[in-house]
């Protein structure tokens, strides 16, 4: 039987991971270990200089080995693998995040990056995403299907397997785009506003994304951007 590990950057507690926990079942035994809090933008980093506090989680999905973490969620891939898990994970999923890791955004995705955790440590790994919306019908419709077809996918050293999906009602989905490119292009084009003055003359600053709709065609923006579920290989640039 395989073995899954699942984790994300939501927290142990959000629908996306509970969703595809329920929707892995079938592929294997499921283990999870995940965030005990949001840990979004997070991208690879890891925890080195303090301990980290793994916890049994009671999960709502019957039949899965669930733990929370204090780390990162590269830490959880980490920890997972190598120490919680009677053996190696023969593939990991990170997901399903609440928005799009796609563009350029991509390298501070936590999603991603515990996905390339787990193809540093020799692992088969998929990164889910969604729109941030409550719409889940295209997930919904088609997420056993694309977990069937890329489970048992060949590992290949410094790749992961990225798949986003539209945020619309699944009649109006037009299917399936594979081998989808990064787009070099921003979901959100940010800039800072300024939140108050500080006495010693200093500012603080809050960022705020601006969403751009443009794109370059082949990209995994411009399939969600057409209402497609995008599938797309990402390299490690490390």
């Amino acid at each position: 039987m395989r073995r899954i590990l699942i984790t994300n950057d939501d927290g142990i507690g959000s629908d996306g991971i509970i969703r595809l926990a329920e929707a892995a079942r079938q592929f294997g035994e499921i283990w999870v270990v995940a965030p005990e809090k949001q840990c979004s933008a997070a991208s690879h980093s890891i925890t080195l200089r303090h301990s980290v506090e793994i916890l049994p989680h009671d999960f709502p999905v019957d039949g899965v080995y669930a733990f929370s973490c204090t780390g990162t969620p590269a830490d959880c891939v980490r920890v997972g693998s190598l120490s919680i898990m009677k053996e190696r994970p023969d593939a990991v999923l990170s997901g399903i995040n609440y928005g799009y890791n796609m563009a350029s955004d991509i390298q501070y995705s936590a999603t991603a990056g515990a996905a390339f955790e787990g193809e540093f440590q020799g692992y088969l790994s998929i990164a889910l995403s969604e729109a941030a919306c409550e719409c889940h019908e295209v997930t919904d419709r088609y997420l056993a299907e694309i977990l069937g077809e890329l489970i048992d996918e060949r590992y290949i050293p410094g790749q992961i397997i990225n798949v986003n999906f539209p945020g619309c009602p699944a009649d109006e989905c037009r299917g399936i785009l594979r081998d989808r490119t990064v787009s070099r292009l921003a979901y959100y084009k940010d800039h800072y506003n300024e939140v108050r003055k500080l006495p010693n003359g200093g500012v603080e600053l809050m960022v705020e994304g601006v969403h751009e709709p443009v794109t370059e065609d082949g990209s995994d923006y411009g399939a969600v951007l057409g209402k497609y579920v995008s599938i797309g290989r990402v390299r490690n640039i490390g």
